[in-house]
């Protein structure tokens, strides 16, 4: 689902949004070095970290989540990832997901990864940061906001007709996108079990 990204606290370890371009070498390090940051934080509190990457694979520039899930649980022993090609979490299941994570997982701290439109200069931009995502608020749905942190790529331009937009995003830049997010999240993850 299309996000709309808000702010996040100040107390956050990671002073502001950070965004990394996919087209530099570093962004997959870069990545790492801050999910790694999020998730020790998390692992201080007791809380289970759980992945929720949001969207679907009937829209090309909406795929980013369930390719990001589905390359992700092929990296990692991360227990707790949901949203993949093979099980999508989208418009009609997020509620029943995000109650569904709620009760069954100690103090869940969600990682939230989707896909969101954005200007010219910043689509191929990865954004990392705490707080929710709005699913949906691009084409105007109304959905919950999710997640203790977010992982969001723009993957094309936003303002006019975003139905159509979504349809014609580029294969191969949604899923360097995939890559790139899936082994920073990989990484980053690695360096703290709990």
């Amino acid at each position: 689902m299309l996000t709309t990204i808000f702010n996040f606290p100040k107390t956050s370890p990671v002073k502001n949004e950070q965004k990394f371009s996919v087209h530099q070498p570093t962004t997959m390090y870069d990545i790492a070095n801050s999910v790694r940051d999020i998730a020790r934080q998390a692992a201080a509190e007791s809380k289970d970290i759980v992945i929720l990457c949001i969207g679907t694979d009937r829209s090309t520039g909406d795929s980013l989540g369930p390719l990001t899930g589905s390359k992700l649980k092929t990296l990692n022993q991360h227990p707790h990832i949901f949203g993949t090609l093979d099980d999508p979490v989208h418009a009609t299941n997020l509620a029943t997901m995000i109650s569904y994570i709620q009760l069954n997982y100690n103090s869940p701290f969600i990682i939230a990864v989707d896909a969101c439109l954005g200007k010219l200069e910043s689509v191929g931009y990865v954004s990392l940061g705490y707080g929710p995502v709005k699913p949906g608020a691009a084409v105007n749905k109304d959905l919950p906001s999710v997640g203790d942190a977010y992982i969001t790529g723009i993957v094309n331009v936003g303002g006019f007709m975003e139905h159509m937009v979504l349809q014609s995003t580029r294969l191969n830049l949604v899923v360097k996108m995939a890559d790139t997010i899936a082994h920073g999240l990989s990484f980053g993850l690695s360096s703290v079990r709990h």
